[in-house]
């Protein structure tokens, strides 16, 4: 089988659907070149220095790791200075980084979170970083966190690299979803599955269990119906599944199926949720939906979501579309 890389992919995607023009590309590119140094640093573990706490903690009052540091610098400076972007985003960072002006300024606007899954580096279980691009609005000269607030349909594309046993890039530009493998002897990445699909149906489900004593009534149900089993009212047997890095929950599903869900809870009533709208929920729900499966917030779809801050929290329910429609239905009544 002849060998495609991201290069060559972005460029016969740009000639087949017009939809990636030259600075897109190479933001793709440099993002996914990011991609390939943190993977060299998460592969590198205790012999880099990468491990524990950084001794500080990011917008969200969460205590940073140093590869949450590492890697927020690395997508930084990896694309500070290629023209292609007006600002960038950070789940690590309190507002957002324009572009310093020694450097020209370009039309996209990037989100990410740098290291998805942070509680899972020191026990060398799969982490990964999620991104998402959008368009900067006509005009702005300045960008402000309000050119930010657009919803998760107006991204011109969404992906997430994967820290597993084998580096994978999963990205949308908005016509179906492909996966990469890092060959690491060459240093590229190179297309291992096309337009991936989520099964319509599944038996398998994400979800923090601990804290099941917290949720609301329609999780409640609906988690208790898939406890059941064969004799349950779902009348089949369900397994659960949690590694508690988004990235890699989300990866197993477009793979193979399942649901994942983040639940708003009683804990907390003012916190709506634990996911980052804008660096977690919408890329995933553009891929996700891109991929033949459907994403909400229990009420609504996830990408029709105005966002109104920058750090936003939402619930989050992804997956097969069976499942989502049904939790969903569930939340309605």
């Amino acid at each position: 089988m002849k060998r495609v890389s991201l290069t060559q992919y972005l460029v016969e995607e740009q000639r087949l659907h017009d939809n990636i023009p030259a600075e897109l590309r190479l933001l793709i590119e440099v993002v996914a070149r990011a991609c390939k140094t943190i993977s060299h640093s998460v592969g590198k573990g205790a012999l880099g220095d990468i491990l524990g706490s950084a001794g500080s903690e990011n917008v969200q009052g969460e205590v940073q790791k140093k590869l949450d540091v590492i890697s927020n610098e690395i997508l930084l400076e990896a694309n500070e200075w290629g023209g292609h972007l007006a600002a960038m985003a950070s789940e690590e960072m309190e507002s957002i980084h324009p572009i310093p002006n020694r450097y020209p300024m370009g039309e996209y606007m990037l989100l990410f979170d740098p290291l998805d899954g942070s509680s899972n580096i020191d026990v060398n279980v799969s982490i990964g970083t999620i991104f998402s691009v959008l368009k900067a609005p006509e005009g702005m000269s300045a960008p402000t966190e309000a050119d930010f607030m657009q919803p998760g349909t107006q991204q011109v594309a969404a992906g997430y690299a994967v820290y597993g046993p084998q580096t994978m890039l999963v990205l949308t530009t908005g016509n179906g979803v492909n996966c990469f493998t890092l060959d690491r002897e060459m240093g590229s990445w190179v297309l291992t599955q096309k337009n991936m699909q989520i099964p319509e149906d599944t038996k398998e489900f994400a979800i923090n269990m601990s804290n099941q004593r917290h949720w609301h009534p329609p999780v409640q149900r609906y988690v208790s119906e898939m406890l059941a089993g064969k004799t349950g009212p779902r009348g089949k047997d369900f397994n659960m599944r949690w590694i508690a890095s988004m990235v890699a929950d989300v990866h197993r599903i477009l793979s193979r199926g399942g649901i994942f869900m983040y639940p708003a809870d009683l804990r907390d009533p003012a916190q709506p949720g634990k996911l980052r709208l804008m660096y977690e929920a919408n890329p995933m729900a553009m891929i996700v939906e891109q991929a033949g499966g459907a994403a909400t917030d229990g009420r609504q779809r996830i990408l029709d979501i105005p966002p109104t801050k920058l750090h936003q929290r939402v619930p989050v329910f992804l997956g097969s579309k069976s499942e989502v429609e049904r939790v969903t239905s569930y939340h309605a009544e």
